[in-house]
């Protein structure tokens, strides 16, 4: 695909009401302990995560020099800071729920930002965020283009997930810009980085997800059951992340830029509903039923 015509606008989006004070079911995604708690498990990453890669791209605002990159920064900006808002929201009913939220997110936050930026160079962790946006996009795009994923789950946390996958896919590009034309990022460090968030993403995730599981008070058999159910409807053929593994290997490709892999086919299902009804629920719920 050209690189070209491909690209959406970065539209900030603020003060979206996903109803997430409602009476929401505790799995709320079709009675399952395995496929709630995953997502659960995400939203405690977003909102340390998104305040890492704010700052990561931030780190090389000064050296740029084009005014349309410079507005994406700004908007990527903007859309992050409202995702971490809306996840920080979302997850006051897992501290409810007993998960030790703060303390999750407190480790994340010193993993991040007490052992990555202090060790690592700011090259690599812009390459760490390049790459993270990378795997946010996959997501997006295994979600909600196969409308049997999240076939059964609440309507309210679907949308609140639809409008961060269009956002995300809307500035999947800009960390890979900034990290590719004004850091001067080589392949192997690209590379590297990758490697890194692909082991350590799912890795963070599942830590979560054991300590959920025990909070909600599954016997250790209980818990075995759980996870080998869960990790085939992960990685099986044509489960969750098998169908996207040529999107996900796209980037490994010398030449690759995030807006050649395409855009989300479904992304104008969301975008049309919204800009109509201004109703997030709505908007997800047309995304949702646009799957194949």
């Amino acid at each position: 695909m050209q690189q070209t015509g491909q690209q959406h606008a970065i539209v900030p989006r603020e003060k979206l009401d996903f109803g997430l004070d409602g009476n929401i079911p505790k799995y709320w995604f079709a009675g399952d302990p395995f496929k709630t708690r995953f997502f659960d498990a995400l939203s405690t990453l977003f909102p340390e995560g998104e305040k890492f890669f704010i700052v990561c791209v931030r780190d090389f605002s000064a050296g740029i020099t084009d005014p349309q990159l410079a507005q994406e920064v700004r908007d990527f900006t903007r859309q992050e800071g409202q995702h971490g808002m809306v996840h920080t929201r979302f997850n006051t009913r897992l501290e409810e729920q007993g998960v030790k939220v703060q303390r999750l997110m407190q480790r994340q936050k010193d993993i991040m930002f007490g052992v990555f930026r202090r060790l690592f160079s700011r090259r690599y962790t812009l390459a760490l965020t390049a790459a993270s946006e990378h795997m946010t996009a996959v997501m997006a795009h295994s979600f909600f283009e196969r409308r049997e994923i999240l076939q059964d789950t609440d309507p309210r946390i679907r949308a609140m997930y639809a409008w961060h996958a269009i956002e995300e896919i809307e500035h999947k590009a800009v960390a890979f810009d900034v990290m590719q034309k004004v850091a001067k990022v080589g392949y192997f460090t690209r590379i590297l980085a990758m490697l890194h968030v692909s082991w350590g993403m799912p890795l963070h995730t599942f830590i979560i997800m054991a300590h959920m599981f025990r909070v909600d008070g599954f016997s250790f058999g209980q818990r075995a059951g759980i996870w080998l159910r869960g990790l085939w409807w992960l990685y099986k053929p044509g489960g969750l992340y098998a169908p996207v593994l040529g999107h996900y290997f796209a980037y490994y490709r010398p030449g690759y830029h995030p807006w050649k892999a395409g855009q989300m086919r479904t992304y104008s299902s969301w975008t049309d509903t919204f800009e109509r009804t201004g109703d997030p629920i709505a908007a997800g719920n047309a995304l949702h039923a646009a799957g194949i």
